[in-house]
């Protein structure tokens, strides 16, 4: 959705690795008002158009797409997507109709721009995984490629966000990325229990004056369904709010 940074960066540069010499890399920008729930930041969200520009063309990107709402959609549409399992969970249960939005917009722009390989963040690990569904399951001719959560120095995922959290913000929010790591130790060291490290990991957040949490749950991580214990494949995700700002991450245990 724009304001572009160092995350995307990676982005590019996986999907240029991709695309190799002779291929093209394209990259949509679209600030989707599908996704946004009543009262959300949709019309605040930034959109540095110029910025983002110079940014593609500095990434060696052959082709920015970048249409109106208006172009996206048409006036009393009436056709969506929606994934129904994968949705209900994490993000979902506090933002209704927002994974609607994506696989809608994310489907629309499959078929405008008919790539042979798409390249997401696992930050949004849950956009990932519905992403992947909905091509498997409407079979898309697409390779969905997960690219590993880019981080500031001090631990935080880069966010388009993170221009909103005030300096006493920012570094309050560091806790998220050091309470994931500090629940993914505990299971090194043998703990089993997700409620042990659900707790272990809320605590270290609540330490934080600033910190509201929307969840913190450990899933599998391909069904995002909740365990009531750390077997393979798990994943421990949270959401939480600085401020009016809310932030996501996650980290795979051991």
């Amino acid at each position: 959705m724009g304001a572009l940074h160092k995350g995307h960066r990676e982005l590019l540069r996986v999907a240029r690795e991709h695309a190799g010499r002779n291929g093209e890399v394209m990259v949509s920008i679209f600030v989707n008002p599908l996704q946004f729930e009543p009262g959300s930041d949709f019309e605040n969200y930034p959109r540095p158009e110029k910025a983002d520009e110079d940014f593609c063309r500095n990434a060696g990107v052959d082709l920015l797409f970048r249409p109106s709402p208006p172009e996206m959609y048409s006036e009393g549409r009436s056709a969506y997507v929606e994934e129904t399992d994968l949705s209900e969970t994490l993000c979902g249960k506090s933002r209704p109709g927002h994974f609607r939005g994506v696989c809608t917009v994310v489907a629309k722009l499959f078929n405008i721009l008919s790539p042979a390989v798409a390249v997401f963040g696992e930050k949004d690990f849950q956009q990932l995984a519905i992403i992947r569904r909905m091509v498997r399951d409407l079979h898309f001719n697409i390779d969905i490629i997960g690219v590993p959560t880019v981080r500031e120095e001090d631990g935080l995922a880069y966010s388009s966000r993170n221009q909103y959290l005030s300096t006493v913000e920012q570094k309050q929010a560091t806790v998220l990325r050091r309470a994931l790591l500090a629940g993914a130790d505990r299971t090194k060291a043998g703990e089993r229990s997700a409620k042990t490290i659900v707790d272990l990991v809320r605590g270290m957040i609540e330490q934080a004056s600033l910190a509201r949490i929307d969840y913190v749950d450990l899933v599998d991580a391909e069904t995002l369904q909740t365990r009531d214990m750390v077997e393979p494949n798990s994943l421990l995700a949270l959401a939480v709010f600085f401020g009016k700002t809310r932030l996501i991450d996650n980290i795979r245990l051991p």
